[in-house]
């Protein structure tokens, strides 16, 4: 504008007009002649090249009005003057001016305009000046007072309904539909607030926030209910109560604090049911008593399923805190997608803030509550002395224990120390106790046992014993017994998936005994045809079995008939030392053996459920073992003749076995020391004294091989016995602690593996008696063995030798009618007779005083004879000792050097047999120095053995 009215005044023109009374001086413009119009026009109209061409313009001519533009060109003409420069100058002046000039036309032209503009309106002003009327105002006044009747009716109205509105939020309170409450609730304060001018509504206000704080009350009542018996829809409804008072964490920790209270309050009410209830009276007192106290007054005839419920509800409690950690699970995933899809950053925020707060509470909560739980259940537990209680009932108790601590570790992953703690104190106690009546019932079951076999089926396992079920059970570890699927399921289902839409994990005392029966007894022993039956009608009749021992047996398992006897043909097929008498190979055990197995499994039930006290089980069941080994071996194995033999019938590892178990487990004492110390009546009294034979089984006949039947019973019940032990190592194996697998490997090398060979010193002491070994010796002492002509007729004592043999077939025969005689136990009794028959040989050979070449040579006819007629009687092949005797006679050929060297290299002879050789064999070939050299060697060789 400035730069304009400084060109206008150039020009010789005013300022722009200041107001329409302005608006003729524009008239008065000068207006550029014809002449420089035509000029004008001529120059190009290139909006770009004319504001170049303006701004081109030196700022001196836009300077203030006193500033002389003619001086100003005047004093810049240089001092030669150049027509052809003044003239382009000239026109660049020109130029600028007519751009200038155009800008200038425009703002007149609007100028112009603008004034017209004013002037209508004013026109138009003073006619609506005339034209408004004293009635048109009185029209917008009514107008107006209409308005603010409309208005205050609807206030009016508004305050009618918040005045009725305690009667919907009472119904709405007595549906349960707390967040609509409280959002009605919510919007009738802020309606009042709107209205609180009025006098009527700060009453209304302040009952408003009474029934406020009425729900909320109420709500917390709806919120401790979850805490038993969690219900989706209604826990729904809590949470979006709370998300409306803006209380969600308030909600949370009051929630913490209802869970707490249910537990005391739900396991007070379950113990003081049934403690009123055995009192059998109304008296309140016990309502006054602690929770500690009042444990003390369970009886035991209650305490079982006394725990049992408690337990149940305890699963409630944890099961409703469960599913609402599962609520707040899945609602937070949808609200974190919603809240992805909102633009309202702020509230998210917020939103993030309570969300994760509740979830670190509840984490936090899982232990809390287990704890809460342990500690409640543990004063139960130590409230009653469980050392009276029957093992089926301790076992029972330590299962539904065992079960809490399933359900506490899928709860929050703990171990359950203070359970474990306190249950293994009171098993261990339990135990020893239990253990110590098991081990003197051992005693008195042994001390009365006939050894009479007891008939189990052919297809017996001790997994058909009920004490055992638990080991199928245990693959599915997970699944409670009585709630065992069917199919197996790939993926572990934890207690809270199974029971989550119904059912309680300890709901089983209904279906406890149902799997207690088993048929694992066969009728008599047989299961063939009439003909084999009748040789063992006589144990078919006995009295001393049991009817329900008598039964058929149909395998459980498989609904399967009884094994068919075999035929006749495969029967003659058989070996003649397989004393099997045509049975089916049937496990030999006795009621005895049984016993000890049933005692193993309710001995592995007890460490399968409490596996902290897994090594002390072991070690009491290796105590068990330990016992029937060394009752068998004082029975029929002990015989201090044995060992003078030299034919190392016990092992060192077998002794060694014998001697750690009479030290450690057998009393020997007869009375108790006064003077003794008391650790020494403690080891005492975890010692067990020495069984005795029962005076009914006889070893002393001859007719049935001094007791073989009751031998191989309970040899063979050892065996077998060790069989199982051996079948279940790895159970045991898999819970023993790793610091104490030694002790269990130990047991099983040293012990268990030791069981079968305590079958050669019992068999030995049968071998030794049943074949008249000193007859023998006699008949040949009365040989003449220098006879001058080789004989052609063996001796009598031969005869007399395999007459004894066929005997002891005979009376084997008529010993396996009662008792089937396994080959191994044959095979040991013919290999150890005809062992002490061929060394009875051997010394009888060197009972001779005199010898002729003819005299060996009926040796060795005899000795063949012999072995020809006792291969028909055996198939034991070699012949045990059959090179002994060989040997022996044919170092009656060997020269002085050579025998020499022959006694240093045969030390297996005894010292009577080798100086026999030297003294009848070289006899006179050999001077008294000679003599005396060999009789040297030999008693150097016997000299280590002293």
């Amino acid at each position: 504008m400035q730069r304009i009215k400084s060109l206008m005044t150039r020009q010789g023109l005013k300022s722009p007009p200041e107001s329409l009374s302005d608006v003729g001086a524009i008239e008065s413009l000068r207006v550029p002649g014809k002449e420089e119009f035509r000029e004008l026009r001529e120059q190009p109209s290139d909006p770009q090249a004319e504001q170049e061409l303006i701004n081109s313009i030196e700022q001196v001519y836009f300077s203030t009005d006193s500033f002389d533009i003619v001086k100003y060109e005047l004093e810049k003409l240089p001092p030669v003057l150049n027509l052809q420069e003044l003239e382009e100058y000239r026109d660049k002046l020109k130029q600028q001016q007519a751009a200038e000039l155009e800008r200038v036309t425009s703002l007149q032209t609007g100028l112009q305009l603008a004034a017209v503009i004013c002037t209508n309106g004013r026109r138009h002003l003073n006619i609506a000046k005339e034209g408004f009327t004293q009635a048109s105002l009185g029209l917008l006044a009514n107008q107006r007072k209409r308005q603010l009747l409309i208005g205050l009716l609807k206030s009016l109205r508004t305050i009618k309904t918040l005045q009725r509105t305690d009667v919907r939020l009472s119904e709405m309170l007595e549906e349960e539909d707390y967040p609509g409450a409280i959002q009605l609730c919510l919007e009738c304060q802020k309606a009042a607030s709107t209205f609180k001018h009025y006098s009527c509504i700060s009453e209304l206000n302040s009952k408003l926030q009474d029934t406020l704080e009425q729900i909320e009350e109420q709500l917390d009542v709806a919120l401790s209910k979850i805490c038993k018996n969690f219900d989706i829809n209604h826990y729904t409804k809590v949470q979006q109560a709370y998300r409306l008072l803006g209380k969600t964490q308030t909600a949370m920790d009051q929630l913490h604090m209802h869970f707490t209270q249910a537990i005391h309050n739900t396991v007070f009410q379950v113990v003081l049911g049934y403690v009123e209830l055995c009192a059998g009276n109304t008296d309140t007192k016990f309502q006054k008593l602690q929770y500690k106290d009042l444990c003390t007054h369970v009886t035991p005839d209650s305490y079982i399923p006394c725990l049992a419920d408690l337990c149940k509800a305890l699963w409630e409690v944890m099961l409703s805190y469960y599913r609402t950690m599962e609520w707040h699970e899945k609602h937070d995933s949808e609200d974190t997608t919603s809240a992805s899809e909102g633009s309202n950053m702020v509230g998210t925020e917020e939103t993030n803030f309570d969300r994760g707060y509740i979830k670190k509470k509840l984490e936090h909560g899982l232990t809390r509550i287990w704890q809460d739980v342990q500690l409640k259940v543990k004063t139960y537990l130590l409230g009653t002395d469980l050392s009276i209680f029957k093992y089926d009932d301790f076992i029972f108790v330590l299962d539904i224990i065992s079960r809490l601590m399933q359900v506490g570790e899928e709860f929050c992953g703990s171990k359950s120390e203070v359970l474990q703690e306190s249950i293994r104190k009171q098993s261990v106690n339990y135990f020893k106790n239990y253990h110590r009546t098991r081990l003197d019932e051992l005693r008195m079951f042994l001390e009365n046992e006939t050894w009479e076999l007891c008939p189990v089926k052919s297809n017996f396992s001790i997994l058909q014993l009920h004490e055992f079920k638990f080991m199928e059970q245990s693959r599915s570890p997970s699944v409670s017994p009585s709630k065992q699927p069917s199919s197996t399921s790939s993926k572990m289902v934890t207690l809270f998936e199974q029971y989550c839409s119904g059912g309680n994990p300890f709901e089983i005392q209904a279906d406890h005994k149902d799997d207690e029966t088993e048929d694992v007894l066969a009728s008599n022993g047989y299961e063939s045809d009439e003909q084999e039956k009748s040789a063992y009608q006589e144990y078919d009749s006995d009295s001393d079995v049991p009817e329900e021992l008598k039964q058929d047996y149909v395998d459980e398992q498989t609904g399967d008939a009884p094994v068919k006897s075999i035929s006749r043909e495969t029967l003659k097929s058989r070996k003649k030392s397989d004393y099997s008498l045509n049975k089916v190979n049937a496990p030999i055990l006795t009621n005895t053996t049984l016993n000890v197995i049933r005692l193993v499994g309710k001995y592995m039930q007890m460490m399968n459920i409490l596996k902290p006290i897994a090594f002390d089980v072991i070690h009491f069941m290796s105590q068990l073992f330990d016992y029937y080994l060394y009752a068998i071996y004082t029975f029929f194995g002990r015989n201090d003749s044995l060992e003078s033999t030299g034919l190392g019938l016990s092992s060192s590892r077998l002794r060694t076995t014998l001697n750690r178990i009479q030290e450690s487990l057998i009393d020997l004492e007869v009375s108790a020391d006064p003077t003794a110390t008391l650790t020494a009546a403690e080891e005492r009294k975890e010692k067990v004294p020495s069984p005795h034979l029962s005076h009914l089984v006889v070893l002393t006949f001859g007719d049935t091989l001094y007791g073989l039947a009751e031998r191989v019973v309970a040899t063979e019940s050892l065996v077998f016995l060790a069989e199982q032990f051996e079948f279940l190592q790895p159970h045991l194996d898999a819970v023993m602690p790793a610091v104490k697998k030694p002790f269990l490997q130990q047991f099983y090398s040293q012990t268990v593996s030791t069981a079968s060979e305590l079958r050669k010193p019992i068999y030995w002491i049968v071998a030794g008696k049943a074949i008249d070994y000193e007859q023998m010796l006699l008949l040949m002492a009365n040989v003449k063995w220098d006879v001058k002509e080789i004989m052609s007729q063996h001796n009598v004592y031969v005869d007399a030798l395999l007459k004894e043999f066929e005997q002891f077939n005979t009376r084997l025969n008529e010993v396996s009618k009662r008792v089937r005689i396994p080959l191994p136990v044959s095979n040991i009794l013919w290999e150890h007779c005809i062992r002490l028959a061929n060394r009875t040989i051997v010394e009888g050979y060197a009972n001779v005083k005199k010898c002729s070449n003819e005299g060996r040579a009926l040796m060795q006819l005899d000795f063949q004879q012999f072995l020809m007629k006792l291969e028909k009687l055996t198939d034991i092949r070699p012949i045990p000792d059959k090179e002994f005797v060989e040997t022996y006679i044919k170092a009656y050929y060997l020269t002085e050097n050579d025998m020499e060297r022959w006694i240093k290299e045969h030390r297996e002879y005894s010292t009577k047999q080798l100086t026999n050789l030297v003294n009848v064999c070289l006899g006179s070939h050999i001077n008294k120095k000679a003599r005396q050299k060999l009789l040297s060697a030999i008693d150097d060789i016997d000299r280590p053995k002293r």
